[in-house]
């Protein structure tokens, strides 16, 4: 199979297996109707295996698709739903290889800058200071694999919780009582997103010395 129909194969594969995580619930999004899904856990691992093109372009394709199917409202939320795991999947993607996807670490930081412009996140600076200067300092240890997936999960929370303080306005005393909140839910999703890397991981690997699918290269050992 050559190296360009194996990245469509694996594209489609991917997408496939992404749209049917984003049917299994997980939890509510605090302050909104919405709901994480299994997909949380494997949509960063996309830009491991696929690339960051490649792993966004499956990851948007599965979100737009999800949304048309379920004839879901396009809300101020719902767009912004969209986006956050982007960032996520490129937070993995980059830190794959060595010197390469520092930009990245831009994100987060203009993600502070944008919530501390805010008038609410003004009186708690330190909830964007204290959970996403984590990617930044993930970042520093991207080969362990429970690190650099807190760094992208952190990734997609700055860029969800920046735009979500300017569109609905949350008060500060909702995002103080958040933090005990986000503090166990991201340290789960690092959790889950490291475990699901380690079953698709190893699950293609089995495949493909069975011959089943071709072999396909990952990000990590």
């Amino acid at each position: 199979m050559k190296i360009f129909q194996k990245k469509l194969f694996f594209l489609a594969l991917f997408t496939l297996l992404g749209f049917l995580s984003i049917q299994i619930p997980f939890n509510k999004l605090v302050g909104s109707n919405v709901s994480f899904t299994l997909f949380d856990f494997f949509a960063p691992i996309a830009g491991a295996f696929l690339g960051p093109v490649f792993g966004i372009a499956s990851v948007l394709t599965v979100e737009v698709v999800n949304n048309i199917v379920k004839d879901a409202p396009w809300t101020q939320g719902a767009i912004i739903r969209l986006f956050p795991t982007l960032f996520a999947v490129y937070y993995f993607a980059a830190t794959a290889k060595k010197g390469s996807g520092k930009w990245i670490l831009l994100i987060p930081i203009l993600a502070i800058i944008v919530f501390i412009a805010h008038p609410e996140g003004r009186k708690v600076p330190y909830y964007a200071l204290m959970f996403w200067s984590i990617p930044l300092i993930a970042y520093k240890f991207k080969n362990n694999l429970y690190l650099k997936s807190l760094g992208s999960t952190f990734t997609a929370h700055a860029v969800g919780g920046a735009a979500w303080i300017w569109v609905f306005n949350l008060k500060a005393a909702v995002w103080q009582g958040l933090i005990p909140v986000v503090i166990a839910e991201r340290l789960l999703f690092a959790a889950g997103i490291s475990v699901t890397y380690i079953l698709v991981k190893h699950t293609l690997e089995y495949l493909a010395s069975k011959k089943i699918l071709p072999k396909l290269e990952h990000a990590l050992p």
